[in-house]
């Protein structure tokens, strides 16, 4: 599908030419009456507020365009051009006019660019009629989107995902690719009203569409089950979001210590990593490090990744890691919620993790802090106490309770158990007993009941009476 040529793993061949496009609508003219009746208020006030909006109009192309050249620089292509226009709406036949396509084409000539590379969707028809009057390949931004992602998924899972959104991609844009996609099959035995080469390459797509979802749903049914074992134990799921680059698997190496890839490219993660993890109430939580989002993220994308991001559906909390020293973060904040949005995940509870302040100049991480953001830098290993004690105060599975032991000395593997997995408040030795306090997760605690004290009667639970009934974590008192 026109996917970027390289030679080596790293290297590239390709010289890219980018077209970056702004679409500026114009307005209707007002009638006369409307002109004069407003003309006090733009005197007042058009200058200064008209200048803004100019400026942030500018800001948004320059930004997005910085965005372009990194995901370029991440398929591994060399920049070889760019050129930007500006049009009140788009070309139905090329998105940029007959005029800009001679344009492009001399300077595509000119720079002997392989590739041109539009930061816009191309519709199927804008697609072929700018691949018959330009001299090289052309890709747009989903095009591009797709390439990275093939170019980092690893796991048989992930490439089975990237294939079926190339596939479900590919499959309007096959009519006119080239003379061989409209001609008759030929050959001894296929002569007469046959089927077209078109008909042939979408019917064989279609079957291979149908193939990979199939395997993707075992894919799904696999780690559904994989789930489910994990959550016949207690141990919540926490989630990293965010938008791509924001550092999120650096911040999952700084939590986890696992050593997953961490990369300043974009969508250098495309397989969840999951991971156990300690809190300080001693609870165990399984962080998963996500794929990240950007802006107009092909919805293919997100219907193909579909189990991958069942890991955020199913995460009880979301950390959404955001880059602080990105001059357009809450641009990207607005971007990773709209994809939260679709996939139905926006009234968890999420904390904002401002990463990356490391870079941030003192007086404006001050700021951040003031405002009670959750300030860290995963490169620099700042702030990871603070946001796992934020983890722990948001999960409400598995709750913190405090309870009283009388435990056997003898019992020399529950006391093991409870220093490992609880915070010791307080310990006693009486005789050849362990009179202990200590805060710990429910479901710990309620594995040692027997050993429990009752608050009213300072005796044992199972020790007789009616000390039963004061169980705080029996869920039927009295009918155990």
């Amino acid at each position: 599908m026109g996917e970027l040529q390289r030679t080596g793993t790293d290297g590239a061949e390709d010289r890219a030419l980018l077209v970056a496009v702004e679409f500026a609508a114009r307005r209707a003219p007002l009638p006369p009456t409307a002109i004069l009746a407003r003309e006090a208020a733009r005197i007042a006030a058009e200058g200064e507020a008209g200048e803004l909006s100019a400026a942030s109009s500018h800001l948004d192309l320059d930004s997005s365009l910085i965005e372009f050249r990194e995901l370029v620089t991440s398929a591994g292509a060399e920049i070889a051009g760019e050129i930007i226009q500006r049009r009140p709406k788009p070309d139905p036949a090329t998105l940029i006019g007959s005029g800009k396509v001679e344009e492009l084409a001399g300077l595509a000539a000119s720079t002997e660019a392989s590739v041109i590379l539009f930061d816009h969707d191309l519709t199927p028809t804008q697609l072929r009629n700018l691949e018959d009057r330009l001299p090289c390949r052309v890709l747009d931004r989903t095009q591009l989107i797709l390439d990275i992602f093939a170019r980092h998924a690893r796991t048989r899972e992930g490439q089975l995902q990237v294939e079926l959104a190339q596939l479900e991609y590919m499959l309007p844009r096959l009519a006119g690719r080239g003379k061989s996609m409209s001609q008759l099959g030929g050959g001894i035995g296929t002569r007469g009203p046959g089927e077209t080469q078109l008909e042939t390459d979408r019917r064989k797509i279609q079957r291979r569409i149908l193939q990979v979802k199939s395997d993707l749903e075992a894919v799904r049914r696999v780690r559904g089950q994989q789930r489910q074992r994990r959550e016949s134990v207690p141990v919540p799921t926490v989630a990293l979001v965010g938008y791509t680059n924001a550092g999120k698997s650096t911040l999952f190496n700084a939590l986890t210590k696992a050593g997953v890839l961490e990369s300043a490219r974009m969508f250098a993660t495309l397989d969840p990593k999951l991971k156990a993890i300690q809190l300080p109430s001693r609870r165990k939580v399984l962080l998963s490090d996500t794929v990240g989002f950007i802006r107009n993220l092909p919805h293919t994308l997100v219907t193909s990744f579909r189990a991958t991001l069942e890991e955020v559906q199913k995460a009880e909390v979301l950390l959404h890691v955001r880059d602080a020293s990105s001059p357009t973060r809450e641009e990207q904040k607005a971007e990773v919620e709209k994809v939260l949005g679709e996939l139905g995940v926006l009234n968890k509870r999420r904390l904002e993790v401002m990463n990356k302040v490391d870079l941030l100049p003192d007086e404006e991480r001050a700021e951040l802090a003031a405002s009670g953001a959750i300030l860290t830098s995963g490169k620099a290993g700042l702030g990871i106490d603070p946001l796992l004690a934020r983890v722990d105060a948001e999960l409400t599975a598995d709750p913190i309770i405090e309870q009283a032991f009388i435990i056997p000395q003898a019992k020399g593997e529950v006391l093991a158990a409870l220093g490992a997995g609880a915070v010791l408040r307080d310990r006693k030795f009486i005789g050849n007993t362990v009179r202990m306090t200590v805060a710990g997760p429910a479901s710990l605690l309620g594995r040692y009941r027997e050993f429990r004290v009752d608050a009213r009667t300072g005796r044992m639970s199972g020790s007789g009476g009616d000390s039963q009934a004061f169980d705080p974590l029996d869920p039927e008192p009295g009918h155990r």
